[in-house]
């Protein structure tokens, strides 16, 4: 299916690459760093409806774009390192940090070789209650909900809907009306009621995704225990926070962080904010995410680091490394600066 948004973005990357302004822009504008944001690096095809496949790189262009990155004086740190150099506005070489959310099993199998060939330390944000079960890798569901039947039944509080998913365009616009019901008018915590519902009608295995594609504890005990792995907190059960009250959330950043040490040994110092866009996280999540006593927060608001992120470290900008996007070009054009304030309303400095 045509998506102009795509389109517009990448044709944005190309002019900025091919005349040169990107390459113009970096002294001005290409910051201190970077912290790189990946969910799944997997040689596997995407689903034939490709959906999710924003959420996937290949471990090919994961070697690559480190590879490339390292030729042009970037080094590969913690996410503790990084802290301190933004704490330090250390300038002297620009520095980058990977991080992975949600724990999926291929950051084990496929990504850890290739962070191990580079020596690139990385970060997993793990949610407790995805690896446990008591959340629903909804968005993975949906998928396989709508690629199974041309027609969705879907009930609502003013009664039944029916959804036309007869044709591959009518199934993308069908996953995205119903995403947008699940995220916008369906509670978080009720969340998992609808799905499971829209699941049995279509003959889906709703816990299928989970077990299939995310660590399990052993493994991510495993991977934790590597010497270039750090394991962060991504709240208990991936809720949306900006959609709950402030206790709830605040009982999500903490509790997750405790079921961490219980699992691992060790206390998580870093967070992620699920979702992490404008609608996901605001000050009050910051502010929360600072008195739970974490060192560090990332969203997923596009942007390089500055040395003025010393004073926002629990709202640091991402940069990702998107399925839509593999392409070495567009990730130097990213990295130099120049599309963060196109993408931020003229901002330089991006935090909430």
């Amino acid at each position: 299916m045509f998506d102009r948004g795509e389109v517009f973005r990448k044709l944005a990357l190309n002019v900025s690459r091919y005349s040169g302004l990107a390459a113009l822009a970096k002294p001005l504008v290409g910051g201190i760093g970077a912290i790189l944001m990946l969910h799944r690096v997997t040689a596997a095809p995407a689903k034939p409806l490709g959906i999710n496949r924003h959420l996937s790189i290949t471990p090919e262009f994961l070697d690559q774009a480190i590879e490339d990155m390292k030729s042009r004086g970037y080094q590969f740190v913690s996410m503790d390192e990084t802290i301190d150099r933004i704490r330090s506005g250390h300038a002297d070489e620009q520095f980058a940090t990977i991080t992975a959310d949600d724990a999926y099993r291929d950051n084990l199998t496929e990504a850890l070789p290739v962070f191990e060939k580079h020596g690139a330390p990385f970060t997993i944000y793990v949610a407790p209650g995805l690896i446990d079960g008591a959340t629903d890798l909804w968005w993975d569901v949906l998928e396989d909900v709508v690629g199974a039947r041309d027609r969705i039944d879907l009930l609502t509080p003013n009664g039944k809907t029916v959804i036309d998913a007869s044709t591959p365009a009518r199934k993308i616009e069908a996953n995205q009306r119903l995403e947008n019901y699940l995220t916008g008018e369906v509670p978080e915590e009720e969340q998992r009621v609808v799905l499971r519902d829209l699941a049995r009608q279509a003959g889906v295995d709703f816990d299928l995704p989970r077990r299939e594609t995310l660590m399990d504890w052993n493994e991510i005990r495993t991977i934790a225990g590597h010497p270039l792995a750090t394991i962060g907190a991504h709240t208990v059960h991936h809720y949306n926070q900006r959609r709950l009250p402030a206790d709830k959330v605040r009982q999500e950043m903490v509790d997750g962080a405790r079921m961490l040490k219980d699992e691992l040994g060790t206390a998580p110092r870093h967070f992620a904010y699920p979702y992490g866009y404008t609608a996901a996280v605001g000050p009050r999540e910051v502010g929360i995410a600072r008195e739970a006593g974490y060192t560090s927060a990332v969203t997923t608001r596009h942007g390089i680091l500055r040395p003025e992120h010393a004073g926002h470290l629990h709202a640091l900008p991402r940069i990702s490394l998107n399925g839509r996007y593999q392409h070495i070009g567009h990730l130097r054009t990213m990295l130099s600066g120049i599309t963060t304030p196109l993408a931020n309303s003229g901002k330089v400095v991006v935090t909430v």
